[in-house]
């Protein structure tokens, strides 16, 4: 019997990857949600909610008998910073309780709920925490809108026939156009703007995160990672780290980096990506004229605070994914290949110059 998965975010730069991997499959029909819609195609189809307004959710994901899987990876930024304190709490966990709540109440054969949350829920957001981190480390002094998210959810599910996995990726690395939460077009916008100055290209944050070791996990990845999640057995109410499975130090990323743009590169040079990018946008609305760009606007294509946020990470963010691997989960996939490969399909399709 095919398997019906509701995935919440649909076009984000996870859930439209896990879409995909699961419209690949031979066995799974797909309805994602989000404000915006994606174009249907054969068991692909897409509902437009507002899942802050929980009588629009109730209304829309009535019909959704059939689910059997949810995959949530939504996310609503708040007013304070990216890093998830008190202003992303109330809408983050609002939006998973109107859709979940909603979907629990339509469908009999709900068998698991995916949740995406990441490796903040350890506090490396913060500063310097506990190498590699383990999914059993105490949590850190909140506010943290992931730990109100699994609180809830944890509580919801009791004595319920479904169960709960949670996934905790580390900076998701996608080509999403479009969608700015990624590092890649920051890295990719930054460097065409530098060229184009006559600039070499200089890391921009933190001398010591330019050296320090770090970890990213690729959407597609973290999409096979959610088919897994979902379909083992031993997932059940368990939470995982989900990385690329291994570490580079930007240091050693760099020179390749700039090997894709054809530009020199330089030693770092910390400046506020928000503060000297803030009157880039003619450069850059000249620089899709000039070279036939697809027309994105400067601030569809990037989101320069999670730039500084990414380079002035200046301790080891490094996660253990021990207990995936011994759970079932064994893909891994090369960091600094994953870069040179994401960053020359942005050159390729148009994106960047």
């Amino acid at each position: 019997m095919a398997r019906t998965a509701v995935v919440v975010g649909a076009l984000g730069v996870i859930g439209r990857y896990i879409v995909e991997r699961l419209a690949a499959a031979p066995d799974w029909n797909v309805v994602g949600l989000s404000r915006r819609t994606g174009p249907p195609r054969e068991r692909v189809r897409y509902v437009s909610v507002d899942l802050l307004d929980p009588e629009d959710a109730a209304a829309k994901l009535a019909g959704l008998r059939d689910v059997t899987h949810v995959f949530y990876c939504a996310f609503q930024a708040g007013g304070g910073e990216a890093a998830g304190y008190a202003a992303n709490v109330a809408p983050n966990l609002d939006m998973l309780v109107n859709s979940v709540g909603a979907i629990d109440r339509a469908a009999p054969r709900l068998e698991r709920v995916v949740l995406v949350t990441g490796t903040k829920y350890y506090g490396s957001h913060l500063g310097p925490f506990r190498t590699p981190a383990r999914e059993d480390d105490p949590r850190h002094l909140g506010p943290n809108y992931y730990f109100d998210q699994i609180d809830w959810l944890t509580a919801f599910q009791r004595g319920r026939r479904w169960t709960w996995t949670e996934l905790r990726p580390q900076t998701l690395c996608g080509f999403a156009p479009g969608t700015p939460m990624s590092i890649v077009p920051v890295i990719a916008v930054y460097a065409s703007i530098s060229k184009a100055l006559g600039l070499p290209l200089r890391f921009p944050g933190k001398p010591g995160a330019y050296r320090a070791l770090y970890q990213a996990t690729e959407s597609a990845h973290m999409a096979n990672a959610a088919l897994w999640a979902a379909t083992e057995a031993r997932c059940a109410n368990q939470a995982y780290n989900i990385t690329n499975g291994d570490y580079f130090r930007w240091c050693t990323l760099w020179p390749r980096v700039a090997e894709v743009f054809d530009m020199p590169w330089a030693e770092p040079q910390t400046i506020s990506l928000v503060a000297h990018m803030a009157d880039k946008a003619p450069l850059w609305e000249a620089l899709v004229k000039r070279h036939g760009l697809q027309p994105y606007r400067f601030d569809e294509v990037v989101a320069w605070p999670f730039g500084d946020y990414v380079f002035g990470c200046d301790w080891d963010v490094m996660s253990s994914v021990t207990k995936s691997r011994l759970h079932g989960f064994h893909d891994v996939v090369d960091s600094e290949e994953m870069f040179v490969r994401l960053l020359s399909r942005f050159r390729a399709e148009r994106i960047v110059p």
